[in-house]
């Protein structure tokens, strides 16, 4: 992967884009246009598929305030010592070289539906004939109480890849010798189910070099969690005795943090811990409401085309979206971009839409080539994405075959990264 080459053309894309926004306006020339907010698995995707297939008959702006994507998949890797975090970066480059997408570093502020207009940070709008809208996950505001996004340095979230990414590890690299790293986990639906236990995994095998004397409190409000099994199974294998989970039984559901004081009550019990990873409950990105789109905390959709069920003209991918079985993955993001791609080519210039499919599965590292997943396949009904068959790795697989699913994970990061970025 070229990055440094990729970089300089982000860079140099951006700067002419953010510039010259109200020109771009102005530029279609009477094209159809399609714009696209946000440039994770779904939006930069999307925009990818739409430019690449519609023969330059439609006119794609993807709207991304970063100027460098880290993706939150495989950041975990990162903090586990199996990834650098260069390794992480993409930037938007070769999709406006070579697919023609006008890339906009900025910030997209509200949506005029009537209009069909996207308003912009930095001042002007942009006019749309079909908006998607991939903006990821924001956190629920008084959801962990004790903590709001002013404590994210203090106690890093770290489900927004990059510098909170950092924080963590440089947390739990600092932890002083048998200290208690901790962790608050969210309450469904959140981004990445298995992505909290993957995180602890690694955190357990950093420290078991680091620090084998320290220890790992996972405060938790659910009952049951994804390929908790499999986590279990590993924690015991690799790390006995260093992680602990409380559960909604023991009082994993009440739980208060003091960022000041580094402590974490859990029902009453103050807990004092050296690293607390407070990871909230989540919403889809805040644009989903400043639109009018959301029903509750999530934007609803039509399955057959990812199109909002309160817009026709405005398809809503990945986590941001209610869609019905499919998990808030990198993997889903992307498997729904290729259906919205389609049926935005469709409305604006009459080519043909098939019908939709989708497919996910979620890797995970527990310790060195002990890799996990989870996966089905999806077929859109009139009320919601519905799975058809899955699968799941089982407890007991040998080595070998653990090596094997981790190595698939290392070529489904760089196709997928390759489908979003080119």
């Amino acid at each position: 992967m070229k990055l440094d080459r990729r970089l300089f053309l982000g860079t140099s894309v951006a700067a002419l884009g953010s510039l010259a926004a109200p020109m771009v306006m102005g530029a279609a020339h009477g094209r159809p246009r399609a714009v696209v907010i946000g440039g994770g698995a779904g939006g930069a995707t999307a925009a990818r598929y739409i430019a690449k297939d519609s023969n330059g008959e439609i006119d794609v702006i993807l709207i991304e305030p970063t100027r460098v994507y880290y993706t939150c998949f495989f950041s975990n890797l990162y903090i586990g010592g199996f990834r650098e975090m260069q390794s992480l970066a993409h930037s938007y480059g070769t999709l406006a070289s070579d697919y023609g997408i006008n890339v906009i570093h900025d910030w997209a502020t509200g949506v005029d539906r009537d209009a069909r207009t996207v308003a912009l940070a930095g001042g002007g709008s942009l006019p749309y004939d079909r908006l998607i809208l991939s903006p990821g996950m924001d956190f629920v505001d008084g959801s962990v109480p004790g903590w709001d996004i002013g404590q994210q340095n203090r106690m890093p979230h770290a489900y927004k890849a990059g510098s909170q990414t950092e924080l963590l590890k440089a947390q739990v690299m600092a932890m002083p010798e048998g200290g208690t790293f901790a962790m608050v986990a969210p309450p469904n639906p959140f981004r990445c189910p298995p992505g909290p236990y993957e995180r602890v995994s690694m955190v357990a095998h950093l420290l078991k070099q680091t620090n084998p004397t320290a220890k790992i409190l996972i405060v938790d409000p659910m009952e049951n969690f994804s390929k908790q099994a499999l986590f279990e199974e590993g924690w015991q294998k690799h790390y006995g005795g260093m992680v602990q989970r409380i559960g909604p039984d023991f009082g994993g559901d009440k739980v208060e943090v003091r960022p000041d004081a580094m402590e974490v009550v859990i029902d009453g019990t103050v807990e004092k811990v050296d690293v607390c990873n407070v990871i909230p409950a989540q919403k889809a990105g805040r644009i989903c409401e400043e639109a009018g789109l959301n029903d509750g905390n999530w934007a609803p959709v039509i399955p057959h085309t990812m199109q909002s069920r309160a817009d026709e003209n405005i398809h809503v991918l990945g986590d941001a979206s209610a869609q019905g079985d499919m998990p808030k993955s990198g993997f889903s993001a992307n498997s729904q971009a290729k259906v919205a791609a389609m049926a935005v080519r469709g409305a604006l210039t009459g080519s043909s839409v098939f019908p939709a499919k989708f497919t996910n599965t979620c890797w995970s590292l527990i310790d060195t080539e002990d890799g996990v997943k989870v996966g089905a396949s999806y077929e859109a009904t009139d009320e919601k994405i519905a799975s058809t068959d899955s699968f799941v790795s089982q407890t007991g697989e040998d080595a070998a075959l653990r090596k094997t699913t981790f190595e698939e994970s290392l070529g489904w990061y760089d196709g997928i990264t390759s489908d979003m970025f080119g």
